[in-house]
């Protein structure tokens, strides 16, 4: 086994195979990992057997959306996990790394109505014989109304159903990747355990005052019928027409306003103009009436109006926009509401318009769209004079929801929050202290936390008004008349948790008492997907479960060390796990954060399914193999957008062939019988005081370097550096060192006539064994397959690579004595000189130098002539091989140059006749 405590590696040398190749290495060695639970996660104990937190390194691991597939942008990001969690472990901790799946929330909801064609009808009673119509995506061919109407309790049991096929197919991916998690570490967002820590989590914000309801204006999305939260925007470009129109004072003088939106005319409070505007300070005060209804609205002044936007004078309406809402609270202005919230004109003329004409107008907007709406105002305002001109086209910016594709509207609804320092500026501060503590991968993505907490304006809308989540623990009394008391919520017990309201009944009622005067209601809403998600350190930790095993792994993982995630859900998912830590344990969830970038199509587009551009992970991995699909994504830094390339998955496969290629050489050396197969099993022993030539000292020297580099690469989460570090010297070593010493490992000579000593075999030897047992071990994170193979070549029946320590550079250091690490370089452009003789004149490179001389600065000089003997062996020179200084040769820049002068060739061999 690895022992770099006494300065030497002990291999056991199993039977190496005839061929080897990364074909079939995933199977191989993912059986073996189950087997032998390689990567399971039992809680270190320190000397009085409690939980040794110290000893733990514990991941929050991303739960990917269970809405039908992953792409490659998923395989992408979690390799970046998986690299760290490998490196984590092999530097002797216990990695606590689980996996879950996120399986609530709208997109699962609309697979699952695509996938069994059907819709929730919230009248209909639980059928327990229901079987869907279809299976399959063939539902998705059904318009809405045409989709089969079940009970929610219904449509909550397919969405199960159908998550949990999903959830199969996600694991059997992750697993095909190589991933190192503890598969008997799962959850997913909808299950028992997560349901009864989010609805724990929010009982305890609402006794605290965190959590609240009130009715409000907010962001509604009409095609999913659900509010939405400040951080699922999307603000787009949306094409409009500007309308100029005449609202007018008593005596019929215009004033002019310009609008996106005349079909809110009917909603219009008052009109506003910056107070600073001269145009208008003249009419603050005043009164005008608004155009077709007659609805006398005051003209008014606030600072958030802009002078130079269209007219500098806007109408205020309830609600067209965000800015709607803020002069509405700041103005007092009366709540005129038209738009209902599946986005129609309410069916009803509203009690303050009074004109019998703009009466007869609303009829005829009643129950219209919007975009119909407008057309019916437009119209009028033409006939009426009202309208100044045509409407012009223009392009404006406005919200939509993430998942939507019409503009979100403004509806006024009972909704439930939780603070998060929109309203209360002592928790803003204690939000943007924890963004200064919290380790930021890379660092220049801290500022998107800071930007977006100093933008919020209002708290989090956690209350969705669909079906497939985590319900709102509540009830609410009914009283004698009827009326639901929503200022007085019922909650359950604890000990209850997780409940259903609208299936479990609250303490001190009876099933009968639902929906009556004199009993209670449930609370219908469910929690934004987000909610839920906002918890996950809470979650895996297994916070506040009562059983002993729970609190033991609490206090071994909590607080964590690493969020890796994107970085398009800073806002959202982060920040919203901060804030739910704070509130709740008043610390960070976790140290780290390490965000990483998207994955670009060729065309560098971002890939997502909603554009119809993504690969599917098994395509790549089937052709290339998951080591390479690995080496593409690990390549890539943290925070940074990278490309799909096929091109850098060739390159990832062709590393990992040449490690099981350069290995099976090294170990083959002095095990081959006279058939040249390779013999049986053996045991070595590789000591560095066994490195004795200047060359060989020279790879150790390199090595210590790169393990140093590579550790503090690691260290600092710089992950795709640690692998150009590592990689670089790996080809050197191949392409050069392995070519200079090959005849001196063998302990034979071909050019020369005295063979080389026994010390200067096993000092070749013996650095070919610690650099590609070090090779192996540092690439453990990238290549998982190709460096378990070998690692077994070396280490038979001694267990995993991923579970061997981490190189430290110590032991190559004591190897390399006081060797010039540029040695390898000299003689590596020495032998590449050599060798260009041969491709000049177009000849085998077995072809023999008869003599040659080699020309390097001092420095140069000195590195060559401490190599000359292996040098003339790869280079295949026969005669005299000689080092001269060339004072020309000037390395100051730190270019290294070696030139070949006076040199003569000799024949080339015959060349074997073909069979």
């Amino acid at each position: 086994m690895t022992d770099q405590d006494n300065s030497t590696i002990n291999a056991s040398l199993s039977p190496l195979p005839d061929r080897v190749g990364v074909d079939g290495l995933e199977d191989k060695w993912r059986t073996e990992w189950d087997g032998d639970g390689t990567y399971h996660f039992d809680i270190p104990r320190d000397g009085n057997g409690e939980p040794d937190r110290k000893a733990v390194y514990s991941i929050d691991t991303p739960p990917p959306t269970v809405s039908g597939s992953l792409h490659v942008g998923h395989v992408f990001s979690y390799t970046h996990t998986d690299v760290i969690a490998r490196y984590e472990r092999m530097k002797g901790k216990h990695v606590f790394y689980p996996m879950g799946w996120d399986d609530n929330g709208l997109p699962t909801e609309r697979r699952v109505q695509n996938y069994y064609g059907v819709r929730v009808d919230t009248s209909l009673k639980y059928d327990p014989d229901f079987k869907p119509p279809f299976e399959g995506t063939q539902g998705k061919k059904l318009d809405a109304r045409d989709q089969v109407p079940v009970s929610r309790k219904n449509f909550v049991e397919l969405c199960e159903r159908l998550t949990k096929e999903d959830e199969k197919l996600f694991e059997e991916l992750w697993r095909s990747l190589g991933m190192s998690i503890d598969w008997r570490q799962t959850y997913n967002t909808i299950g028992k355990m997560p349901q009864r820590v989010a609805q724990k989590a929010f009982l305890r914000n609402l006794a605290r005052g965190e959590a609240y309801q009130k009715d409000a204006p907010g962001l509604w999305d009409v095609t999913f019928q659900t509010a939405v939260a400040q951080a699922e925007l999307e603000s787009r470009e949306y094409d409009g027409f500007y309308h100029r129109i005449a609202f007018r004072f008593e005596d019929g003088t215009p004033l002019y306003i310009e609008t996106t939106r005349p079909e809110l005319l009917p909603a219009c409070g008052a009109l506003i103009a910056n107070p600073d505007d001269e145009r208008y300070q003249k009419y603050f005060g005043e009164y005008v009436y608004s155009p077709l209804f007659k609805v006398k609205v005051p003209v008014l002044a606030h600072p958030a109006a802009e002078m130079d936007k269209g007219a500098g004078i806007a109408m205020c309406c309830t609600f067209g926009d965000q800015t709607d809402i803020e002069w509405w609270r700041d103005l007092s202005l009366p709540t005129r509401p038209i738009i209902q919230r599946n986005g129609r004109i309410i069916a009803d003329v509203p009690d303050w318009i009074t004109d019998e004409s703009g009466k007869a107008i609303f009829e005829e907007m009643e129950s219209k769209t919007t975009f119909s709406a407008r057309k019916v105002v437009v119209d009028y305002l033409r006939e009426s004079g009202d309208l100044d001109g045509e409407p012009k086209p223009t392009k404006r910016m406005t919200n939509f929801y993430e998942k939507g594709d019409k503009p979100l509207e403004i509806v006024t609804s009972r909704q439930w929050y939780i603070k998060n320092g929109g309203t209360d500026m002592k928790l803003r501060a204690e939000l943007l202290e924890r963004g200064k503590e919290l380790q930021f991968h890379p660092d220049f993505m801290r500022v998107r936390y800071e930007n977006w907490v100093n933008g919020l304006n209002g708290d989090w809308l956690i209350s969705r008004q669909r079906f497939f989540g985590v319900p709102f623990p509540l009830w609410y009394p009914i009283d004698a008349n009827g009326e639901t008391d929503y200022n007085h919520p019922i909650t359950p017990s604890e000990d209850r948790l997780p409940i259903d309201p609208t299936n479990d009944t609250p303490e001190g009622f009876s099933e009968d008492q639902r929906d009556v005067p004199g009993g209670f209601t449930a609370e219908q809403d469910i929690m934004d997907t987000w909610a839920t998600s906002s918890l996950t350190p809470q979650i895996v930790t297994h916070w506040e479960e009562p059983d002993q095993g729970s609190k033991d792994l609490f206090k071994a993982t909590f607080p964590m060390d690493l969020r890796p995630q994107g970085q398009d859900i800073i806002r959202t998912w982060l920040f919203s796990t901060v804030d739910r830590a704070q509130l709740e344990n008043k610390c960070l969830p976790w140290e780290h954060a390490a965000l990483s970038g998207w994955i670009l199509d060729p065309d560098h587009k971002k890939m997502s399914k909603s554009k119809g551009n993504v690969v599917v992970p098994k395509e790549p991995i089937d052709k290339y193999g998951a080591d390479a699909v690995r080496y593409w994504a690990a390549s890539a830094k943290l925070g940074l957008d990278a490309t799909y390339d096929e091109g850098q998955m060739k390159i990832g496969r062709r590393l990992a062939i040449k490690l099981l290629n350069a290995t099976k050489f090294a170990l083959a050396i002095g095990r081959e019988d006279e058939n040249h197969h390779v013999g049986s099993a053996a045991n070595i022993a590789w000591n560095p005081a066994d490195v004795t030539e200047p060359l060989d000292r020279a790879v150790m020297k390199r090595l210590a370097s790169v393990v140093r580099e590579a550790t503090a690469s690691m260290d600092a989460y710089e992950h795709s550096k640690a692998l150009e570090t590592i990689e670089t010297f790996f080809w050197q070593f191949c392409d050069d060192y392995i070519e200079l010493v090959k005849n001196r490992a063998y302990g034979t000579a071909d050019s020369t006539d005295q063979p080389p000593s026994e010390a200067a075999v096993k000092s070749a030897r013996t650095t070919l064994g610690l650099g590609l047992e070090a090779f192996a071990r540092l690439f453990a994170p990238y290549l998982p397959f190709a460096t378990e193979e070998v690692w077994h070549w070396m280490h038979a029946g001694e267990g995993s690579v991923h579970t061997a320590a981490w190189p430290t550079a110590d032991l190559y250091k004591a190897a390399a004595a006081d060797a010039d690490p540029n040695t390898l370089i000299w003689a590596g452009k020495a032998l590449a000189e050599l060798r260009g003789l041969k491709s000049q004149a177009k000849v085998s490179m077995k072809t023999p130098i008869l003599k040659a001389t080699l020309n390097a600065s001092e420095a140069g000089k000195k590195a060559v002539e401490s190599s000359l003997i292996d040098i003339a062996e790869a280079g295949k020179v026969t005669g005299p091989l000689t080092v001269a200084l060339d004072e020309s040769s000037d390395t100051s820049d730190g270019d290294i140059t070696v030139k070949v002068s006076d040199s003569e060739l000799g024949e080339p061999p015959a060349k074997k006749p073909k069979n």
